[in-house]
């Protein structure tokens, strides 16, 4: 219960920033990116890699999608969130970088990276953490409400005996002292590495010994500090014509080594990014603070989750679509039973119970109407491809028989979850549907 109170505050500290995100949005110059003016209900949510580019290539339907979504003044139609697991960045940078590529004005209240639900995590923001990625990390960590941070740099170079599986960095002849750090509390992952061996061995030096690497190893640490996880994806697209590893592979190293030492598993206190829900649920808030701005007087009461990756962009979705219904029924058997009704037991909902870290902390969080649903599309130009594989006919097949599951440990393996609404070839035809379904003219 604690857990949640705090995530309870952090989302009402979330919703207070963007409202005034918004209001600042509203008072900025007239060159600023705003909105058309018209009645409607949906949003779109746009993965990146393998959607709208590859790698620092656009892929060629983007930029034509994106001139169907703006007007002739480059106004959006539409609310319109950016939704990647990519976190190596600040937000203001992947929305220049988003302009460039598709010839549009993208402001940073558009895009929501795989870290942006951590400025919900208020309890962990005054604590001393451990940061591993690469970019900016340290800024990220302090622009998303984290005060005390120490990277893989400043560790290593605390502890000059640490990382020693590339000679090369090694001490020579004379080993420098240990400087030595205020114990760490808490590890938060960003996303992968350049330096895999290092990262690994100082991760798993600090939580074997309860957040101070100069002592000794100890299974006494266990449960051990807590971790916090963003960006599960086990593989992304770029350039290449296969696709690459992704921070989802690190973490399948680190708890592969982590249990190999101690024979314990490795414990995430939240692990965040698409799939899990409270992704979503924080990018549906992006599209309601939008949707204000457009001056729309109704809810969004439809989403539409665009992405390439079947076991990420289409699984979370998905996913989030059962949160959504879930939460609804919940909320009608509460109205029934506050007017002096009984629950009917036919209308129970059967639907499996999500794990925590499925919900990602999003449980007793929003308190807010949501979306009646969210559609998931699947394209063919990035991570999925109709040349390489094809979606199961049968999704009740078990995944020994048919299909490895890319997800996360922790995440319960539904096939179910991985079918899409709907299937296009590309971003364009993604973004045709849509309108058509919602009865709207592209021109």
């Amino acid at each position: 219960m604690q857990r949640v109170r705090y995530l309870k505050s952090g989302w009402q500290l979330l919703k207070s920033s963007c409202e005034g995100a918004a209001k600042q949005a509203n008072t900025q110059s007239s060159s600023s990116r705003c909105y058309s003016h018209a009645s409607s209900s949906f949003g779109l949510l746009f993965d990146i890699d393998g959607v709208l580019v590859r790698g620092k290539t656009p892929i060629p339907a983007a930029k034509q999608c994106f001139k169907n979504l703006v007007d002739r003044s480059g106004k959006y139609k539409v609310p319109v969130v950016f939704v990647t697991n990519a976190g190596n960045c600040m937000r203001q940078t992947k929305a220049e970088h988003l302009s460039h590529l598709l010839e549009v004005e993208v402001s940073p209240d558009q895009v929501m990276l795989s870290h942006s639900p951590l400025r919900m995590f208020t309890q962990f923001h005054k604590m001393r953490v451990l940061v591993s990625g690469q970019g900016p990390v340290e800024e990220v960590a302090h622009n998303l409400g984290f005060q005390d941070v120490v990277t893989i740099d400043v560790l290593r170079e605390a502890y000059p005996v640490l990382d020693v599986v590339d000679h090369n960095r090694r001490p020579k002849d004379v080993v420098p002292p240990t400087k030595g750090l205020r114990p760490i509390d808490a590890v938060v992952l960003f996303g992968e590495p350049i330096r895999w061996e290092t990262n690994l061995q100082l991760i798993v030096d600090v939580l074997l010994t309860g957040g101070n690497p100069g002592s000794t190893w100890s299974s006494a640490h266990y449960p051990h500090i807590p971790v916090l996880a963003c960006n599960m994806d086990l593989l992304w697209m770029a350039e290449a014509w296969n696709p690459r590893f992704g921070h989802g592979m690190f973490l399948v190293c680190l708890e592969s080594l982590y249990k190999k030492v101690t024979g314990y598993e490795l414990k995430y206190e939240a692990l965040i990014g698409k799939p899990s829900v409270v992704t979503y649920n924080y990018a549906e808030l992006l599209i309601r603070q939008q949707a204000e701005r457009l001056g729309w007087n109704t809810p969004v009461k439809r989403v539409y989750a665009i992405g390439d990756n079947p076991m990420a962009d289409i699984y979370g979705a998905n996913l989030y679509n059962r949160y959504l219904q879930s939460s609804r029924h919940t909320k009608a058997q509460m109205q029934a039973q506050s007017a002096g009704g009984s629950i009917d037991p036919s209308a129970v909902d059967n639907t499996p119970k999500m794990t925590s870290a499925e919900l990602g902390g999003a449980s007793g969080v929003v308190e807010r109407d949501l979306p009646e649903g969210c559609s998931s599309i699947l394209v063919c130009t990035g991570v999925y491809s109709k040349d390489q594989q094809e979606l199961l006919s049968d999704p009740t097949q078990t995944v020994t028989e048919q299909r490895i599951f890319h997800g996360h440990r922790d995440f319960r393996f539904d096939p179910s979850l991985t079918q899409p609404s709907f299937e296009v070839h590309d971003v364009k035809e993604a973004v045709e549907l849509v309108f058509k379904q919602e009865g709207w003219p592209l021109q």
